[in-house]
């Protein structure tokens, strides 16, 4: 395990952020095959029905994945904390809210999946694929949570390495499985999402299976999961804000979706695609910001304000840069990643995807702010800001939903995830800025109390 609590920080975070983000490259990889092998074996519809379904599943599933990060913060300050029985309390405690959360997410969903699809409009002839590929998905939490609660656990004692082995793992079974399920047995597009579903369970097992050989911190019994009102309360009011907060941003993009799906498939292949290459572009960026929240709750258990301060400096300037480099290649390089997807005859769908590129790629180096502003005050405890920020961006991507694109059509949708960053960082800039005061003063109360132990010791 990994303690980033001493050292230097830029080094830290880099090195922690690398692995995370060839992770986080693996597991746009669940997604980005099943779209590569359906786009390519099943033609243009299919593709567009998967895509489709992308808010849906980021409605659901990003609600869990939000959930899992917010559970793993309590740990994260724990084990910065020294607190060894502190982080298997929190790990038994983060599984049973897990569970539950697991069965409340699968019965609703798999309920008013098809009511949901028809209310954004969902084309027709894409509805029945779509539903086909999506209930697998929603079928199938129950792995997403897991490996998420598992991978966020071992990361958050510091170690982003492992996971990463789990995810390249994970992404060779899926491969495997969709070329056999979707062109040996012809399962349709529901056979990308069995692979998926099955390929995530693999990844768990592997997780489990480590933390039981190597991280005797995770490794509890059954006197770890005796309830405990408080605990639970404080691991809910951490998890709950992170798990809506994806959710509310993930309304937006359902509304978002609704509109897009009234102007045709070919508006819905180009932004299941562009949006594909777009969710890899900021990987970095959103790498960054992942680590910042453990950086920040690590240290903020071992008391070390004024290294949160500098870290977030340097995790600013990092992620910076990063995006800088992104949006160049999405905007230079674009046309060929999204030949990946579609036909070459398709010159409308190419041309589209371009004007996406083109607006976001431009604007990413807000994007990059908002992630590292975002999770240091969730690594900090504060979790309501970021869920009103969350807030901005549904109001923002409702706007360019409802209003832009029935103006200025695609383009309009395209401007969709530019406004809601800016909101969003509007949102979130008073309290960043309120959170590094009270960092710095308790850094200077912490120095007075070192300085005068020290004088009292000679």
């Amino acid at each position: 395990m990994k303690e980033l609590t001493h050292g230097n920080p830029a080094k830290l975070i880099l090195l922690f952020t690398l692995p995370l983000f060839v992770g986080n490259v693996f597991q746009q990889f669940y997604s980005m095959v099943d779209m590569l092998v359906v786009g390519q074996t099943l033609g243009k519809d299919a593709l567009a029905a998967v895509g489709a379904t992308g808010s849906v599943s980021f409605l659901i599933i990003g609600f869990a994945q939000g959930l899992t990060s917010g559970l793993s913060i309590i740990t994260a300050q724990r084990f910065g904390a020294k607190d060894a029985q502190g982080v298997r309390k929190s790990f038994a405690t983060s599984i049973v809210i897990s569970l539950g959360v697991t069965v409340i997410l699968t019965t609703l969903s798999l309920i008013f999946l098809r009511p949901l699809l028809l209310l954004m409009q969902t084309p027709p002839e894409l509805l029945k694929p779509a539903q086909d590929f999506i209930s697998v998905l929603l079928a199938g939490i129950f792995a997403s949570m897991s490996f998420n609660l598992l991978s966020n656990m071992v990361r958050a004692l510091g170690d982003s390495r492992t996971p990463l082995v789990f995810l390249a793992s994970a992404v060779v079974v899926n491969v495997i499985l969709d070329l056999i399920f979707i062109i040996h047995f012809h399962m349709g597009v529901a056979g990308a999402g069995y692979a998926t579903v099955i390929a995530q369970v693999f990844a768990s097992l592997l997780c489990v299976w480590f933390i039981r050989r190597k991280i005797p911190l995770l490794q509890i019994s059954r006197k770890h999961f005796s309830f405990d009102k408080e605990d639970f309360q404080i691991h809910l009011k951490a998890a709950l804000p992170m798990g809506f907060q994806s959710s509310i941003i993930a309304i937006g993009a359902v509304v978002l979706q609704s509109a897009l799906n009234t102007l045709g498939t070919d508006v819905v292949a180009a932004q299941a695609a562009a949006s594909r290459i777009d969710q890899f572009a900021v990987l970095p960026m959103m790498s960054f910001g992942i680590t910042m929240a453990t950086f920040t709750a690590q240290n903020l258990g071992a008391k070390q304000y004024g290294r949160i301060i500098q870290g977030v400096k340097q995790g600013l300037l990092m992620s910076g840069a990063f995006s800088i480099l992104a949006g160049t290649l999405v905007i230079t390089c674009g046309r060929a990643f999204v030949s990946l997807f579609v036909a070459p005859s398709e010159t409308h769908v190419f041309e589209l995807a371009q004007t996406y590129f083109n607006i976001n790629g431009s604007l990413y180096w807000v994007l990059a702010g908002l992630f590292i502003l975002r999770y240091t005050l969730q690594g900090l405890g504060q979790a309501k800001i970021p869920t009103i920020a969350g807030m901005m961006e549904l109001i923002m991507r409702s706007f360019a939903a409802i209003i832009l694109t029935h103006s200025f059509g695609f383009a309009g949708a395209a401007f969709a995830s530019p406004l809601a960053w800016i909101g969003s960082v509007a949102v979130l800039l008073a309290s960043y800025f309120k959170a590094m005061r009270q960092l710095k003063q308790l850094d200077q109360q912490q120095q007075m109390i070192e300085t005068s132990e020290i004088g009292l010791e000679h």
